[in-house]
């Protein structure tokens, strides 16, 4: 398996900029799909006390790992992005597959894959290229900036011991500033790019942790954590709850019995080994003193994953974690309960499930932020984002509302019981009616109650505390109908992405292009060639000499062609689940290696790393087990290749060998296979072209 290595700052830079200025993209998401943000409604939150422009963003997971994906996500509409969990076991080994969102979605990865250093700097260079991006104006002036700003939210797991180790400690102060590192990118910025060096970029990454534990970590060692992050690192906290915190019973109830999902195995050792209520309903309060104390803030978040046990085998490991819409309806009763219990006195932060249908509404619970993970996996990928936000603003003006707040204060018709509800605290029931009567007709609220307390400043706090009320009133009917509504259920969750029978190869196939948008780090990426189909004789040394061997046809039949950026693979196989063909993207299709490091580091692994010297383009390239060099001399018209044995040239217009020789180490019978030529050079030269901005000539090439 191949590692995930982060692109340096220059080659992001560079093909932003110059893969938008040509190709109307960044990172091959269209700019089509880019939030724009374009009507004038104010989706704007408040998350630790910052302003973000909208609740949404993805969940700590496989889109905030690299810098390209926490760029492509932010590009989409995502303005609250939660970072991928951090641990100081920062060398894991997991089993690949490791994604599977054929139906509802099952995942057995967790934490990084990056080293802390390199996710430190990564989250840095998300952080400077969205500033950059919204200095020139992209996607949109509006969208970018004037409805509020954009949150990077910390992820950290997952035990005490880790957390306060002094590499963690590293990772958490250098978030805290991340100035050092930001001048260190400045400097990579390509001189052609160098005004970009002059934008303002905040030097904190991000006052806000969300605190991610193992499975079955006890109750004190999560408040241990809790407290050791409020009050000795001083960050505003929020804990990531499981769902095994419905207990068994309930949650076995609601697979089953409401949502037909017999076929899904519980693990009651994790229901019985993890936090339990009581213990969380002790706990939350006392935390929340903790952080008053501090000036902080704290919240949970709802929720993890759930442990399931393995029958389907996709994964090599006997359990797995489910995720999407089951998972949204055994969170919104967890919600409820949480309500229930805490009141609107607990900030909530959700994640199980969201979509693009269901984003409203959960959005009209008040719950900040809201974050996606699985729904992105699915095909058009990050380019689904900007529709959640599309469809809240349809909501919204179907409401009358012109802010989140008024939404969720119509959401439900019970605006005026909030306003009653809320004002009962501090004043007689009749003394609210006047107020009351301006939220029933739908009149201007904040100003009225401003009117009736007399200083605006005390307004804002009681419309804030109406509009509290008028989330905790929405939870109930909210949990009650995703419960009851089909398109959770096991029926409308049970088919996956239909195969066709046929099988990838190294060339061809279908062109659907699905595996692009899914690859949530932006590895696969296409190219053009020219079709072809050249007949061939593999040279063979006979008596010393060269001569013609066997024959043979190298096809290529489309121009549109696929390949993979090595770098940015982690084989998650999320590409082959939605593949219509079979053998996987990631396995069949050429794949490209950033440096010869890494495709010196890989030997196991098919590939070609390119590299340009003095106008000629150098490729190395590995093809069922045997090794090329070419060199393609565009001045010259002709390409020298050898494995080894048998040094050739060629004629890059006709194909033909125009000379060869035998070297030293090479033995009788010794065979110079010609088709891994003609696939070397169909794929590198058309992949490796400057004129297209790709991984590949962003990285090792310059893009003129």
């Amino acid at each position: 398996m191949a590692e995930l290595v982060p692109a340096p700052f220059s080659a992001l830079v560079r093909r932003a900029f110059a893969e938008y200025r040509r190709e109307g993209k960044i990172f091959d998401l269209p700019a089509r799909k880019f939030f724009t943000g374009s009507r004038p409604l104010d989706t704007s939150v408040l998350f630790h006390g910052e302003r973000a422009s909208s609740p949404l963003g993805p969940a700590a997971g496989p889109q905030t790992q690299m810098a390209q994906n926490i760029v492509l996500s932010w590009l989409a509409g995502a303005r609250i992005l939660e970072l991928k969990t951090v641990q100081i076991n920062d060398r894991l080994e997991i089993l690949r597959p490791c994604i599977d969102a054929r139906t509802v979605g099952y995942n057995i990865e967790w934490s990084q894959e990056l080293r802390l250093e390199q996710s430190l700097r990564e989250y840095a260079a998300a952080w400077a290229l969205i500033a950059m991006l919204r200095a020139e104006g992209i996607p949109s002036e509006r969208a970018a900036g004037e409805r509020g700003d954009t949150i990077f939210d910390l992820s950290v797991g997952y035990d005490l011991a880790g957390i306060s180790s002094d590499r963690v400690r590293a990772f958490l102060s250098g978030a805290a500033d991340i100035g050092p590192i930001l001048e260190e990118l400045r400097g990579e910025i390509p001189p052609e790019l160098a005004h970009l060096r002059r934008v303002d970029v905040p030097r904190r990454l991000s006052s806000g942790i969300t605190l991610s534990t193992f499975h079955g970590c006890p109750a004190g060692e999560i408040e241990a954590i809790c407290r050791f992050l409020l009050d000795e690192l001083g960050f505003h906290v929020v804990v990531k709850l499981n769902p095994t915190l419905l207990g068994l019973d309930r949650v076995r109830e609601i697979l089953d019995g409401t949502l037909g999902y017999g076929d899904v195995v519980l693990s009651p050792e994790a229901f019985d080994k993890d936090l339990q209520w009581d213990q969380a309903a002790a706990m939350i309060p006392r935390l929340q003193a903790a952080a008053r104390r501090k000036g902080l803030g704290f919240g949970v978040k709802l929720t993890n994953t759930l442990v399931v046990e393995n029958r389907d085998r996709y994964f090599k490991d006997p359990v797995m974690y489910l995720s999407g819409a089951p998972l949204h309806v055994i969170t919104m009763q967890l919600a409820r309960k949480m309500r229930e219990t805490f009141g609107d006195a607990l900030p909530i932060s959700f994640s199980a499930g969201v979509d693009r249908t269901n984003f409203p509404d959960v959005a009209a619970l008040g719950f900040v932020p809201v974050t996606t993970c699985t729904d992105l996996l699915k095909p058009g990928g990050y380019g689904r984002l900007a529709a959640y936000m599309t469809h809240l603003e349809d909501r919204m003006e179907a409401a009358g509302a012109r802010t989140l707040d008024e939404f969720i204060l119509r959401r439900e018709g019970r605006a005026a019981e909030a306003v009653r509800s809320a004002l009962g605290v501090c004043c007689a029931p009749r003394a609210a009616e006047p107020v009351a009567a301006v939220a029933e007709r739908g009149g201007d609220l904040r100003a009225a109650l401003a009117a009736w307390a007399g200083d605006a400043r005390e307004g804002d706090t009681l419309y804030r505390s109406c509009v509290a009320r008028a989330a905790l009133m929405n939870t109930k009917p909210a949990a009650e109908r995703v419960a009851a509504d089909p398109r959770y259920g096991r029926g409308s969750n049970s088919t996956g992405p239909r195969k066709i029978g046929s099988k990838l190869a190294l060339f061809d196939c279908i062109n659907c292009d699905k595996c692009i948008p899914v690859c949530p780090n932006d590895a696969m990426f296409s190219y053009e060639t020219r079709p072809a189909e050249i007949a061939y004789r593999d040279l063979v040394v006979s008596g010393g000499a060269v001569r013609e061997g066997a024959a043979g046809v190298f096809r290529a039949r489309e121009a549109h062609q696929l390949a993979v950026y090595s770098d940015f693979c982690n084989e998650c196989g999320n590409c082959d689940v939605f593949c219509p063909e079979d053998g996987g993207p990631y396995l069949a299709k050429p794949r490209f290696f950033g440096s010869m490091e890494q495709w010196e580091k890989w030997r196991a692994l098919d590939g070609f790393v390119v590299e340009s010297r003095e106008g000629v383009l150098a490729v190395r390239a590995r093809l069922a087990g045997t090794e090329y060099a070419l060199e393609f001399d565009s001045a010259r018209g002709s390409a020298r290749v050898t494995d080894g044995g048998i040094e050739a040239v060629i004629d890059l217009a006709t194909h033909a060998v125009l000379e060869a020789r035998a070297l030293p180490s090479a033995g009788e019978g010794h065979t110079l296979a010609l088709g891994g030529y003609h696939a070397a050079r169909a794929a590198a030269l058309a992949a490796a072209e400057a004129g297209r901005a790709n991984p590949l000539t962003a990285s090792t090439l310059a893009i003129t």
